[in-house]
């Protein structure tokens, strides 16, 4: 069964299909030039149409390859197929005709288009015949509708999308269109009325009795789309999305891209673009070694960097199932890079002497943190020896190993903070700082930008989980906002920023506008077909300790300095008084290990940006 679903057997039979038409063709034409009648048939025009038949199968194979009408989906044929067929057709003709000549046995004239004209039939029969009895059997057969569809857009990915749910006994049925473009109105799409624009699609919902709206409109820019998914959230209908790169429209199901509208769609922005060549030069062929590897941020960095063919990866995180389970995606999906998965902690600067020496990385790219503002608020003193202990000893030890690149991975929290983890991420900023002013080789820089959407431990999978629960969705203040970025973006940007360092930046990636959470919390609800308030209630906790209502992602001393990517700045390096600072630094940490009860005021001592709230 397999055998007569591969692709390359059916090639071989749509081929064979071909030389049977080319041959059906050359005789049908002989018979209608000579009156219907192989007896009447000159001896010598039958001998030569038979003795060039070969030259014929073998014009009609290369000329159909060439127009790729061998690799198409002939179940959903369009109008651009029918063209290819056509022209085609003339040029396996003019091949045959430019055969005859240089091979001095000429034919009748007739012969000619006789033969294109039936050759030209029987290859459309061929490659349509699917398509109509599809058609046929769809007409003949009145199926019930059970789940009734409006499609937002009326193009080419509308126009494949009708056609395919057709084809299927699904009893999912595209009922009508809706298009911004005016002269499109009251226009058909295969028998599907494009009823407004986006205007009408609440009234049309509701005319139509849909149940289910599709946005296939992949070329949209982010304005538009957040518009269009917001006026499609009022009708509180189930929304799908056809995202914005799908493979193409004849090779692919475009069903099957089909997927729920996320909260990354009303967040989306411009595409991030990275200087993929630099980039290329920068890694390739290099060891780079990512800590805390198999984190949200750790592992989308492994899965960008093999992608520039590095010498080694070494993916190093405490904690071995997401570390092994990075490992294997990478492996089936990179088998040609080679990977190394070591388990150990960022504190144990032993375990990484040992890592350095042997390996000797090229890149760090330095993610290993305890990052929960409310868990490390319990418990500073593990904020202290994985942030700030496991900073100091991966860039010591980048120093010292001439490591060419050292990149901290930091977050906006670092900014006048409120709460421990803040506190500890600006005094890695401060390390990073230091060791760029007296390294003599490694180059240090940090990068520093918010939230990242569907990451351990963030408010999305947060609020998913409480409005699958049927709620409440719990949130701290009305007007608390955050800036929010998906995981690829942040990472696309880290790696561009890690190829501006000079040394001592702070990297300032550009989050776009802040998002109130309040509002992020009912566009999500909305996204599930539900009412905020009605069907899924909100309610307000307070803010947790160490939380602010704001966010910022630079303090104002620092300045900024813009780069050749519009989405990164730089954050000027400030003065450190590194003896002052490392004393300090250091007594900190062993009270850390003495588990004091006075961390946050000596935490303050080290970071003066810090503010102690109360718990």
């Amino acid at each position: 069964m397999k055998l007569f679903r591969s692709k390359n057997f059916r090639i071989f039979i749509l081929a064979v299909l071909d030389i049977l038409c080319v041959t059906a063709a050359a005789l049908g034409a002989l018979m209608l030039r000579f009156d219907m009648s192989v007896s009447s048939i000159e001896e010598q025009y039958l001998q030569r149409a038979l003795i060039g038949l070969p030259v014929y199968y073998a014009i009609t194979i290369v000329v159909m390859i060439l127009f790729k009408l061998y690799n198409r989906v002939w179940t959903y044929a369009s109008t651009s197929e029918l063209y290819a067929i056509v022209k085609a057709s003339v040029l396996i003709e003019v091949g045959i005709m430019a055969f005859h000549v240089f091979s001095g046995c000429s034919m009748p004239r007739s012969y000619y288009p006789l033969n294109w004209g039936i050759m030209t039939a029987l290859f459309l029969c061929v490659r349509f015949a699917k398509a109509f009895l599809k058609s046929m059997k769809g007409a003949g057969s009145k199926k019930e509708i059970t789940n009734r569809i409006m499609v937002i857009g009326a193009g080419s990915a509308a126009t494949v999308l009708i056609k395919e749910l057709r084809g299927t006994d699904s009893g999912s049925q595209i009922i009508c269109a809706i298009d911004d473009n005016p002269n499109k109105k009251n226009k058909y799409i295969f028998g599907v009325p494009i009823v407004g624009t986006r205007a009408d699609i609440e009234k049309s919902v509701k005319k139509y009795d849909i149940d289910e709206i599709i946005i296939a409109i992949p070329s949209a820019d982010i304005e538009s789309l957040r518009e269009i998914i917001r006026l499609c959230q009022e009708t509180k209908l189930p929304v799908k999305i056809l995202p914005a790169v799908v493979k193409s429209l004849t090779t692919t199901s475009l069903s099957r891209e089909l997927r729920p509208v996320s909260y990354e769609d009303l967040l989306g922005r411009d595409p991030v673009k990275v200087d993929q060549e630099g980039l290329g030069d920068f890694i390739r062929d290099r060891v780079v070694l990512v800590t805390g590897g198999g984190g949200s941020i750790g592992s989308e960095l492994c899965r960008q960097i093999v992608t520039y063919k590095p010498k080694k990866l070494i993916i190093f995180d405490i904690y071995e199932n997401n570390a092994y389970d990075i490992q294997m995606e990478l492996e089936r999906h990179y088998p040609d890079v080679s990977i190394s998965t070591l388990i150990g902690s960022v504190r144990d600067k032993g375990r990484l002497e040992a890592i350095f020496r042997k390996y000797r990385p090229d890149l760090v790219y330095h993610a290993a943190a305890h990052k929960h503002v409310p868990l490390m608020e319990k418990s500073p003193n593990e904020a202290i020896k994985n942030n700030c202990l496991g900073t100091l000893n991966v860039a010591d030890l980048s120093d010292k190993y001439e490591v060419d690149n050292f990149v901290l991975i930091s977050t906006d929290k670092a900014v006048r903070p409120t709460n421990i983890m803040g506190a500890t991420k600006r005094i890695c900023e401060m390390i990073v700082q230091m060791y760029a002013k007296t390294s003599k080789h490694t180059r240090y820089a940090a990068v520093r930008f918010g939230n990242v959407l569907g990451s351990n431990g963030s408010v999305i999978p947060l609020f998913q989980k409480q409005i699958a629960e049927g709620g409440p969705v719990t949130v701290t203040h009305k007007e608390v906002n955050r800036f929010f970025m998906t995981i690829p973006e942040a990472v696309s940007l880290v790696l561009q920023a890690s190829l501006y360092a000079k040394g001592g930046e702070i990297f300032v990636l550009d989050m776009g506008k802040p998002v109130k959470i309040y509002e992020l919390a009912e566009n999500l609800i909305r996204l599930q077909g539900l009412k905020p308030g009605e069907d899924i209630k909100i309610e307000i906790i307070g803010l947790r300790p160490g939380e602010k209502l704001y966010e910022e992602i630079l303090m104002d001393e620092e300045g900024l300095d813009k780069t050749d990517n519009k989405m990164i700045h730089i954050g000027k390096p400030l003065d450190i008084d590194e003896k002052r600072f490392m004393d300090r630094l250091n007594a900190l940490i062993k009270a850390s290990f003495d588990n004091g009860c006075h961390i946050k005021e000596l935490t303050e001592e080290v970071c003066d940006t810090y503010t102690i709230t109360d718990n």
